[in-house]
């Protein structure tokens, strides 16, 4: 149950729904987990600065159970969705920036409870 938080000051108008629905699809692909289980928020028209510039950027949060725990494997889904966000966007490298968060099951509620019981 991958969180995606997505903050940019990039205008709405490059994120529409077709685009959301791509990237979640990628995201679910290079983390191994099922589309419909991700959960992704995506915030435009911020004020931000990344290394000194408020030229267009991106800053991901993702939070995933089992997915994000190692340098191993967060370099193998930063490589694939620089690739996608690049592509999409048409931002550089220096310009996006991902926080891999690891989460544990009891650190998830739903259905009144916490994911290690359901």
């Amino acid at each position: 149950m991958p969180f995606i938080n997505v903050e940019t000051n990039l205008p709405a108008s490059k994120f529409p729904e077709d685009l959301l629905k791509k990237l979640c699809t990628t995201l679910a692909a290079a983390l191994g987990k099922p589309e419909d289980r991700m959960n992704l928020v995506v915030k435009t028209d911020l004020p931000m600065m990344i290394a000194g510039s408020c030229s267009p950027c991106l800053l991901m949060s993702l939070s995933a159970i089992g997915v994000t725990d190692t340098a191993e494997k967060n370099k193998e889904h930063s490589a694939k969705i620089f690739q996608f966000l690049k592509g999409e966007l048409g931002l550089s490298d220096e310009r996006i920036l991902i926080l891999f968060y690891p989460l544990e099951p009891h650190q998830i509620g739903k259905k009144g409870t916490v994911m290690s019981f359901l």
